[in-house]
């Protein structure tokens, strides 16, 4: 049985969530299309950073739809020393998404058209920052191993929440532009005395066969325009008792720069130094890496 309180199938630019009671799970898939054109239009970027950075904001999206509240953030940032990317950032926050990459272009292009993780970051390493409602943050930070992002971020959850989770994450070009999509399901059964351990937990015959069944979604099906979100969850899982389905949050371009935000920042800074700051003209330039946007500041 699929229990859903939407009137209307979803597609793209929105993030499900869903749960398997009977299986104690839960689980996220989203779908972008035009909030990623929308974010990859304020740079220039080269097909393999536009696939990263579509990589990226899908997992910035999976994880950050598991926190509640307005003000909720999950950060993903991506560092390095000596690669090619320098750095990437992209956050999440009450269905707003936003990122970037900082890159050696130069370098990039002697790479071919599909390189691998370890050769656009070597040794590099990815912190995972939470931040709920109410404040709190912590942070896990797991090295860049592996063949993608995806990989990563199960490492995080695996090591640092000691949460068995399955994510899968596609990407592509098209004639519309490049789409991207995603899912991530955990299990979650709590033991009588407290959470069961990593290991009896990954052995646990209901997360065993929802790793199963989840683990065979494709990249076709995830990218598919036609197929709702919802007919994703329910092709996985139509053979349980009941799946529940959660309205979808809708996914925007979420940059919160702003001419009071970069004042406010500025004015922290003592008078001597905000004077070697300005320009010819009297002004303060403050550029936004994540949407290209300059501000001149008359304070």
């Amino acid at each position: 049985m699929m229990d859903t309180t939407q009137t209307a199938e979803t597609f793209s630019d929105t993030l499900l969530g869903f749960t398997l009671p009977g299986r104690n799970a839960r689980g996220r898939v989203v779908r972008m299309e035009d909030v990623l054109e929308q974010v990859l239009s304020a740079h220039d970027y080269p097909a393999p950073i536009t696939h990263l950075l579509g990589e990226a904001l899908v997992l910035g999206a999976l994880m950050g739809g598991l926190l509640k509240g307005e003000t909720a953030q999950l950060t993903l940032q991506a560092q390095t020393q000596g690669g090619i990317v320098k750095l990437l950032v992209c956050d999440y926050r009450a269905g707003a998404v936003r990122g970037y990459v900082d890159f050696d272009g130069e370098r990039l292009a002697t790479l071919g058209a599909n390189p691998s993780l370890t050769a656009l970051f070597g040794e590099g390493y990815l912190a995972i920052t939470f931040e709920t409602e109410t404040q709190q943050r912590y942070q896990g930070i797991v090295p860049l191993e592996g063949d993608s992002l995806a990989q990563a971020c199960e490492s995080y959850f695996s090591q640092s929440e000691q949460i068995p989770t399955l994510i899968r994450v596609a990407s592509r070009a098209g004639a519309g532009g490049r789409i991207a999509a995603g899912m991530l399901i955990q299990h979650l059964p709590d033991g009588e005395e407290g959470r069961e351990r990593l290991h009896v937990r990954l052995d646990h015959p209901d997360w065993e066969h929802v790793a199963v069944i989840a683990g065979t979604i494709s990249h076709d099906e995830l990218l598919d325009p036609a197929l709702s979100l919802e007919a994703i969850a329910w092709r996985l899982f139509h053979e349980e008792e009941e799946v529940r389905v959660q309205p979808g949050t809708v996914l925007s371009r979420g940059c919160r720069c702003s001419a009071a935000h970069y004042e406010t920042i500025i004015a922290r800074f003592p008078p001597d130094e905000q004077e070697e700051m300005r320009g010819p003209d009297g002004t303060i330039s403050v550029d936004c890496a994540f949407c290209s946007r300059s501000f001149a500041l008359a304070i």
